[in-house]
């Protein structure tokens, strides 16, 4: 199924002069990473703070989009720069899940936002991740597959956040909304586990 993850080879090729001068300048994986982390965490942060108020709201597209840039950038550092390690690998995949976490979960202090399916939205977002994870255990190939990966969730929670922080009133209509993505996460968990027992790829 389509997913937004499929347009990250162009991102990259967009990335990769800024991501040159990055490792010209030494700047390591790690380092990216745990930027991406904190941005995620002041972001939700702003959130709590604040649950009443748009501009917090406003400003997660951007933070969303900033936190894909980073966590592109902090892989293809390690690939095409010789940076990887062991110990990079591990944060990258903790970072991905706990960035989702702290960015996500913020939004169930929003007044009128369904705070129960937001934070099954977050167990079910960390479970794909696992999923993909858990593919690698058995033999297969690092599982990607959609239809809703992280950048496919950092395109829904963006667009909800923009059209909250515009004043759109919260309604029923959120409800929906995250009913659709949790289903289609566990669907995506779904995917994942056949395309691991398929012995697939991404």
């Amino acid at each position: 199924m389509v997913s937004v993850y499929e347009l990250k080879p162009r991102f990259q090729t967009m990335l990769r002069p800024f991501c040159g001068g990055l490792a010209a300048r030494g700047v390591r994986p790690n380092q990216v990473t745990w930027t991406a982390i904190l941005l995620s965490l002041v972001s939700g942060g702003l959130i709590v703070a604040f649950p009443e108020s748009r501009w917090p709201l406003l400003w997660v597209p951007a933070a969303l989009f900033l936190r894909m840039a980073l966590n592109a950038v902090d892989g293809m550092l390690a690939r095409e720069h010789e940076m990887k390690t062991r110990a990079g690998a591990l944060l990258n995949e903790a970072g991905d899940v706990a960035s989702d976490a702290l960015l996500y979960l913020p939004f169930a202090c929003v007044p009128g936002l369904p705070a129960a399916w937001i934070a099954v939205a977050v167990v079910l977002a960390g479970l794909t991740e696992v999923m993909g994870l858990a593919a690698v255990g058995i033999g297969a190939s690092r599982g990607y597959q959609g239809p809703m990966g992280k950048s496919d969730r950092a395109a829904v929670f963006g667009l909800l956040a923009f059209l909250l922080g515009l004043g759109v009133p919260v309604g029923r209509w959120t409800v929906v909304v995250f009913g659709l993505m949790n289903f289609l996460m566990m669907f995506t968990v779904w995917n994942r586990a056949r395309a691991a027992l398929k012995g697939e790829g991404a």
